[in-house]
């Protein structure tokens, strides 16, 4: 599942060809993704110009002249695809149409953007923007990372008497918005926590720490272009970059960078967690 940085990713990739654009044209290939599309949703974007784009935890969301906002959820397959356009020093011609091209938004200069989503995990909706808070799929999402509101006092605060294990206190979305396995892996590793430990009994001095650590993690990782496992592409088609630098996610029985003990791999909540027990205390 894509986290916070493939999906800030995306969004800065499809911003040049969408922001300030008139969507000339949308097609809608099928009724349904992961849950049904909204009702004459291609009537509803064609004409309509992109206002802004945004990302809001692990949505991207397009505001509209319309008042409505195009909500986006790439899923576990989902990729927005930009052609038409200039991207850098590269002109990216259109590709021939795939089997999963879902959503296709014609856009004004010429660019086209492709919803394609082989599994249909992915979902898309529109939204009253001045609603948008209310959504079921938004409503109740904690702080942004790089928000003024997620600082050491208020992770102090959320986390003072929560029993869970840090791990999963730190995904939960209703705690910090946008953060993955992934990504909580590394800043445990960085912030010297095991993972098992509960989230309530770590000292308010060591979670303010992790406020800065999760900032600088998922920095690097935008700056890599995000992370492609499986089904990550930026929006021009590349992969990301930045599961070269993982220290312990996905190294099972490899050497900790830090004192060379074998990484280990847990299972909690159902989710790979992956830790120094050297190093992680």
């Amino acid at each position: 599942m894509p986290e916070l940085p493939e999906v800030e990713t995306v969004r800065r990739g499809l911003a040049p060809a969408m922001e300030g654009r008139v969507i000339d044209r949308a097609e809608v290939n099928r009724p349904d993704l992961r849950w049904p599309l909204p009702e004459a949703m291609a009537d509803r974007l064609t004409g309509a110009r992109v206002e802004r784009l945004r990302r809001r935890s692990k949505y991207i969301l397009a505001d509209l002249s319309t008042g409505e906002s195009l909500l986006i959820h790439l899923g576990m397959s989902g990729r927005m695809l930009v052609s038409g356009v200039m991207l850098g020093d590269f002109h990216l011609d259109h590709p021939a149409a795939q089997k999963h091209d879902h959503v296709v938004l014609h856009m004004e200069g010429g660019a086209r953007v492709t919803f394609n989503d082989a599994r249909r995990f992915g979902a898309m909706d529109l939204v009253r923007t001045d609603r948008e808070a209310a959504h079921w799929l938004l409503a109740g999402i904690g702080p942004e990372p790089f928000g003024n509101d997620f600082n050491e006092a208020y992770l102090v605060d959320a986390l003072k008497t929560r029993k869970s294990p840090i791990k999963t206190v730190l995904l939960d979305q209703h705690v910090v918005a946008g953060l993955g396995n992934i990504y909580v892996s590394e800043v445990l590793f960085r912030a010297g926590i095991d993972p098992r430990r509960a989230a309530n009994r770590i000292s308010a001095a060591r979670l303010a720490t992790l406020v800065p650590l999760i900032r600088e993690v998922l920095t690097e990782a935008i700056e890599a272009g995000g992370s492609s496992l499986r089904d990550h592409r930026q929006a021009d088609g590349e992969l990301g970059y930045f599961q070269h630098s993982f220290r312990v996610y996905d190294r099972e029985d490899e050497p900790c960078p830090g004192c060379g003990t074998p990484i280990k791999r847990i299972v909690q909540s159902g989710r790979s967690s992956y830790f120094c027990p050297a190093c992680q205390k």
